[in-house]
C-alpha cells in the first residue's frame, strides 16, 4: 500500500463520508446546513481532521452567506492559502496548515479590523466549547 492509500484509509475510518468528502476532496456542504452556521457558543474552532486550533469564538460573526464566518484566524500559523481557479471562479482556499484540510476559503469583504470573511465549512471544524 503506498503512503497515499494509507492517509486515505486512515481519513475515511476517522471522518464521516461527508466530512472526508469536504476535508479531503475540497467539496462544500450546503449553504445554511452545517452544523456551526448560527453557532454562538464561546470556543475555539478546531481543525475536524487533526484538531490543530484554527479561529476562536470572537472572531465569528453572521455574515449571511450560509456558513460560519471568521474575520481572522486563531493564528496566522495555522491556516495556509493558495489560489483556487475552479468552477469558473478566482477564490483564495483556506486549508489547516497542519494536516492539509479543506476548509473553505477566504474573501476580501469582511467587517473591521481585517476586512476578512473566511468562510469555513461546518464538517471542516469542531468546536471544542469552553
Amino acid at each position: 500500500m503506498t503512503k497515499d492509500q494509507e492517509d486515505t484509509e486512515k481519513w475515511r475510518e476517522k471522518l464521516t463520508p461527508e466530512e472526508y468528502r469536504i476535508t479531503r476532496e475540497k467539496g462544500t456542504e450546503r449553504a445554511f446546513s452545517g452544523e456551526y452556521c448560527n453557532t454562538k457558543d464561546v470556543g475555539a474552532y478546531n481543525c475536524r481532521c487533526c484538531g490543530e486550533q484554527l479561529f476562536l469564538s470572537d472572531g465569528k460573526y453572521d455574515s449571511g452567506c450560509g456558513w460560519p464566518s471568521f474575520f481572522q484566524p486563531a493564528d496566522d500559523k495555522t491556516i495556509r492559502e493558495e489560489s483556487d481557479t475552479t468552477h469558473g471562479m478566482t477564490r483564495t482556499e483556506v486549508m489547516c496548515e497542519n494536516c492539509g484540510a479543506h476548509l473553505g476559503h477566504v474573501f476580501e469583504d469582511g467587517p473591521q479590523p481585517t476586512g476578512l470573511r473566511y468562510c469555513i465549512n461546518s464538517a471542516s471544524i469542531k468546536l471544542e466549547k469552553t
